[in-house]
């Protein structure tokens, strides 16, 4: 086959792809406006349903009404091997709660945990509490505000700081620089954790920078892939952790057998990590040069 053959297979592969991933989405069971998008519910069967930006978005979030422990975008579970890298979690937070699956899932394993969920959509936490299963208690709340002002106004750090905060298609700037990573650090434990959910090939604000900031705002960093998508999972802590990563593998699989998680976030930590040798380089992104 010519070149010029297989560049036209791999075009037409690649635009069927798209299309059968458009005509994926159920039926639409809610819809809002908001000041921030349009908020979408679809019913995808068997008791799942997903959030959309848009009707032609792509999901945000997938929950399982009756079913707390499953996460169903692959990119969640590899979020939570994060746990290895903290002690035993009382606190969590959650910016860019989506459809609430996250949280869901914590408070099901993490009973006795504060766990406080953000958003800066008043209509994305209506479609979590209406549509998708998300039920507020004493000790887990959504708060809808600006994830950056809210971390800044934090007075009792956090264990665990989930960062899953997305537009349509990227970040917001915003939640990307220098200054929001070192008030992300302030408001976590010393022997906590950071996660981060980035697209690999994101150019708003480019991926490299943001790599960048991450590594430069925090002693301990690693990035695991996500199989099968363009995820990136974050993993940053304020304290320098010595753990070989066999012992984080090993702890990773102790928190999943005590916890009685369905999958292992030891082994996804060994299969998911990648080496930091060859990372594209980025500058630190700043408020001042993103223009904030």
């Amino acid at each position: 086959m010519s070149i010029n053959a297989r560049c036209l297979s791999f075009t037409l592969a690649l635009l069927w792809a798209v299309m059968a991933g458009a005509q994926a989405a159920g039926p639409v069971i809610h819809e809002r406006e908001s000041k921030f998008g349009t908020v979408v519910v679809t019913d995808e069967g068997n008791n799942l349903r997903a959030l959309r930006f848009g009707r032609d978005g792509v999901r945000q979030s997938l929950v399982k009404l009756d079913d707390p422990e499953h996460l169903g975008l692959a990119y969640t579970s590899v979020a939570l091997t994060g746990l290895a890298l903290c002690a035993e979690p009382r606190r969590f937070l959650v910016i860019g709660m989506g459809g609430g699956s996250l949280p869901r899932f914590l408070r099901h394993h993490y009973p006795e945990a504060t766990i406080d969920a953000v958003d800066i959509n008043p209509e994305v936490a209506n479609a979590a509490i209406t549509q998708l299963g998300f039920r507020e208690d004493a000790a887990m709340r959504i708060h809808i505000a600006d994830g950056r002002k809210f971390v800044e106004n934090v007075r009792e750090p956090y264990d665990a700081v989930f960062l899953d905060a997305y537009g349509a298609d990227s970040v917001p700037p915003h939640l990307t620089t220098r200054e929001f990573m070192e008030a992300v650090r302030r408001a976590t434990r010393s022997d906590g954790v950071v996660v981060g959910n980035v697209w690999h090939n994101s150019s708003r604000p480019p991926y490299a920078a943001i790599v960048s900031t991450y590594r430069a705002s925090f002693d301990t960093f690693f990035i695991l892939r996500v199989r099968g998508t363009g995820n990136r999972i974050l993993l940053a802590a304020p304290h320098r952790n010595n753990a070989e990563p066999h012992e984080l593998i090993e702890k990773g699989r102790q928190i999943s057998a005590q916890k009685k998680f369905r999958f292992d976030i030891g082994q996804l930590f060994e299969s998911s990590v990648m080496p930091l040798w060859n990372l594209p380089g980025g500058k630190v992104l700043t408020d001042a040069a993103m223009g904030l």
